[in-house]
């Protein structure tokens, strides 16, 4: 019997390099794809997957409980990887409430569909649906910020520093409780700053390049000191999906790549490749375009991710390192902003 696996945000940055990849691999799983298409969704990036016979795509919103409702039963769903979220961190700032709403109520939302067409009552599952999962995918954010040493583990309280990772925070309590409370079968995945292809433009790699290529500022707050912990988006794709079916009920999963960075150093080196690549008719670097701007409210110093309970219970080892992923990702992107 096909397996039906609904994926939210498979239309965003991670989803669109998970959904494809997830296709491939899983013929048998009839994957759904659930995405409200808002500026940070684009079904161009699942092109490779948009004609295969095991993946439906529907335009919704998580928050919408009559069609979540109505997904669960016209697909006997029996499984959730749960993308979806408002996920920039500028943007929670400025305005918070859709966070709030999309992070918050549309995991509630899915989390209570999967309850009642997965179990009878409390901690008796429907005959049938025993192996049925919800994987919320959550942030390192929700720990908070670090000093120059010492890593973000499971059991790291809960610090949240910005709109964006408070409503995160609260998503990842509301699984934890579903699971506490019901017996829910979930798992949740903090992750470290994803990069990779098919990224939003909004966010620093994309930006930058982007910036460079036209000639325009690159823009980097403060001093350019803010670390973060690097992980190519395959490779968090492969975390996910051995979490989602190998990973122990009730349990927290962090994936992280080992490969600090601070920002300043990341604009160096696509500035770097780019001298390399395509150089400036002018022949000026595009160093030169690195503009220093104010800081961001709140902006968190540093974020590092301890993943030694995913690689030594599960297995799971990154492929890419950033000096590997940060190639791949340059030459994607120059294809894209060719055309």
């Amino acid at each position: 019997m096909t397996k039906s696996i609904l994926v939210t945000g498979g239309a965003g940055f991670i989803g669109s390099n998970f959904v494809p990849y997830f296709c491939k691999k899983y013929s048998d799983y009839h994957i759904i794809n659930i995405d409200k298409l808002t500026y940070a969704g684009d079904l161009s990036n699942l092109t490779e997957c948009e004609n295969d016979s095991n993946y439906t795509f529907v335009k919704g919103d998580i928050c919408d409980e009559d069609l979540i409702e109505e997904l669960f039963k016209k697909y006997d769903i029996r499984g959730v990887i749960h993308f979806a979220a408002e996920s920039h961190v500028d943007n929670s700032i400025k305005g918070p409430k859709i966070f709030m709403q999309t992070n918050v109520m549309g995991t509630f939302t899915l989390l209570d569909a999967a309850r009642r067409h997965w179990m009878d009552e409390p901690f008796k599952v429907k005959a049938g649906y025993e192996d049925a999962r919800f994987h919320h995918i959550s942030t390192d954010e929700v720990y908070g910020t670090l000093g120059e040493t010492g890593y973000f583990t499971e059991t790291t309280p809960y610090a949240p520093n910005s709109p964006y990772s408070s409503s995160k925070a609260s998503s990842d309590m509301i699984v934890r409780a579903y699971h506490h409370t019901y017996g829910l079968n979930v798992t949740t995945s903090n992750c470290s700053n994803n990069y990779g292809p098919k990224q939003n433009h909004e966010k620093l790699i994309p930006h930058i390049i982007e910036n460079a290529l036209n000639l325009k500022p690159l823009p980097v707050y403060g001093q350019g000191l803010n670390v973060r912990d690097w992980l190519y988006v395959l490779d968090h794709c492969k975390a996910v999906d051995l979490i989602f079916h190998k990973g122990k009920s009730g349990e927290t999963y962090n994936i992280g790549g080992h490969n600090e960075r601070n920002n300043i150093t990341i604009v160096n080196t696509i500035c770097q490749m780019l001298d390399n690549e395509v150089p400036r008719e002018d022949g000026k670097s595009y160093k030169e375009l690195i503009t220093f701007v104010k800081d961001r409210a709140g902006h968190d110093l540093r974020y590092a991710i301890d993943a030694t309970k995913l690689t030594t219970e599960l297995g799971w080892v990154a492929d890419e390192n950033f000096d590997t992923g940060i190639v791949k990702t340059i030459k994607w992107y120059l294809e894209k902003f060719k055309k």
